[in-house]
């Protein structure tokens, strides 16, 4: 357990707490603690990209198991891009929000990155409105269904395939929720829904049978009536006019998805309101590096904004003309954000010991690397991993070797055996790794690029012993139905790139 003593008293006062001492990894324990202080309020932490935000939800997996953790990752397209984001991101996005409009009397870590949340959300209402409910032997209009899928972001397909599918056979309803791992299928006779079940994609076979289903949005931009209204007026104001040769506003206006409209948001809702208004008493907590990765974010977004404004003002265009609406109606400016920050307890993390008197120390720092070992010839690497860890354990330390995958800590752990490290188990949990006789040597499965120490803890990572060979994860091999989940995704009228003829249109 980490002691918390000294941050408890500061969480209730605005301001920025700089915490040191906190490597990677020490963090992913911090986190779920301090969650759980909280009680029902949840924690917000602020990652500094995708990548980062994956490895850490896994990591706090390995300490905290029953934490609730929900990730709310950025669009994974460009400032003013021309494509939409994918539609499993907006599936998380949606999911996430519906989660935080709810109370919950659960401890919760909320994970974001600097690119979700500098960028506007749709607001609390939205979110709250889009919601269609149902359960077996109730009678549900299929065609009330149908039209809340149409004007709640779903997309009509032949093959529920993606999240914010659906499919319609006759008396039956194929639908992907956001946020679920499956998709469902509702079977109906006349008004009456028989029966729902869960699904797999790919193989279409059921797999579990469901009481209840509650769907919310699957889009950030939804096309109802009043939102294309909204369009329109917002279309004439931003840009002096309408445009019937704009085919954004010609298909907005026609009542068909465009791709990339969510990069004109702004104008489909009254206001947008940003991830801290679902979360008004969070503290936030910040990745180390965070704010120039934050100062990188506002200059790319202006960067991107000018070169659209610059094209746009010289017409030099390549497809159709592009109109960006200001970056203040689509990011927080960084005032903003400095004032947001300014206004609630504000948790800046860092690996290293501060040398401000008011930063709180954790008394972590980086362990041990054996990288001149593996330079020497004539040492052996693992004994000294056995006598490291010998020294630790009489430091009064519980010592824990992380490896990357399960193959990884297999090897490690028969080469280990091999060099007389005893005793050594693999541990599946911090709770088993931290419950067992001290002296014990716990192999986990802890995704750590280097590893940490504090006062009675050891981690090693695998990358410290071994270097770069077994770190990184193999890649996933495609599968044809990976081509068919991606063909899913155009739609016709889009251009495309064909191996032997060159561009053309879908």
């Amino acid at each position: 357990m980490i002691d918390l003593s000294k941050l408890v008293p500061r969480l209730k006062v605005s301001g920025r707490i700089q915490l040191s001492g906190v490597p990677q990894g020490l963090d992913a324990m911090l986190m779920p603690q301090l969650a759980g202080h909280l009680g029902n309020v949840p924690l917000l932490h602020i990652c500094v990209d995708d990548q980062r935000l994956s490895t850490l939800a896994e990591q706090i997996a390995f300490f905290a198991p029953d934490l609730e953790v929900l990730r709310f990752p950025a669009w994974d397209c460009l400032p003013y891009d021309r494509v939409s984001p994918s539609a499993d991101v907006l599936a998380r996005r949606i999911s996430t929000l519906a989660r935080l409009n709810k109370k919950s009397n659960k401890p919760c870590l909320v994970l974001t990155t600097v690119n979700a949340v500098l960028q506007y959300v749709v607001p609390r209402e939205t979110i709250g409105k889009s919601s269609f409910s149902a359960a077996p032997s109730q009678r549900v209009n299929s065609d009330a269904l149908q039209a809340f899928l149409g004007s709640n972001g779903f997309s009509r397909v032949g093959t529920v395939l993606d999240p914010g599918d659906f499919a319609v056979r006759g008396g039956i309803i194929d639908i992907f929720p956001p946020g679920a791992e499956n998709p469902v299928r509702l079977d109906f006779f006349g008004d009456t829904l028989e029966s729902m079940r869960e699904f797999d994609a790919q193989s279409q076979r059921s797999t579990a049978t469901l009481r209840k289903l509650t769907l919310t949005a699957a889009n950030e931009v939804l096309l109802s009536p009043e939102a294309i209204g909204r369009f329109r007026t917002g279309y004439a104001a931003a840009f002096g006019g309408l445009d019937l040769n704009d085919p954004l506003y010609e298909s907005i206006t026609n009542g068909r998805r465009y791709q990339g409209m969510e990069h004109w948001m702004p104008l489909f809702h009254e206001r947008l309101e940003t991830l801290l208004d679902y979360l008004p008493e969070s503290p936030l907590s910040l990745d180390h590096a965070a704010d120039d990765s934050m100062a990188a974010r506002h200059e790319q977004v202006a960067e991107f904004y000018d070169a659209r404004r610059e094209a746009r003002d010289k017409g030099s265009f390549g497809a159709a003309p592009y109109k960006p609406l200001t970056s203040e109606r689509l990011y927080i400016s960084e005032t903003e954000w400095k004032q947001l920050m300014a206004d609630r307890t504000t948790l800046a993390i860092s690996a290293f010991e501060s040398p401000d008197s008011s930063s709180i120390s954790f008394g972590g720092r980086r362990g041990r690397s054996f990288a001149a070992e593996r330079t020497q010839t004539g040492l052996s690497i693992y004994e000294a991993v056995k006598t490291h860890s010998e020294d630790l354990h009489k430091a009064g330390k519980r010592v824990l070797i992380a490896s990357w995958t399960e193959g990884s800590q297999e090897r490690l752990h028969t080469i280990l055996k091999d060099h007389a490290l005893a005793p050594v188990a693999s541990a599946a949990t911090w709770a088993d790794a931290s419950t067992r006789d001290a002296a014990i040597v716990s192999l986990v499965i802890l995704g750590l690029e280097e590893g940490f120490e504090t006062d009675n803890l050891a981690v090693i990572a695998e990358q410290d012993i071994l270097g770069d060979r077994l770190v990184h994860k193999a890649r996933r091999s495609r599968k044809a139905a990976d081509f068919l989940s991606e063909l899913s995704s155009v739609s016709p009228g889009d251009l495309m790139v064909h191996v032997d003829h060159g561009i053309g249109r879908f």
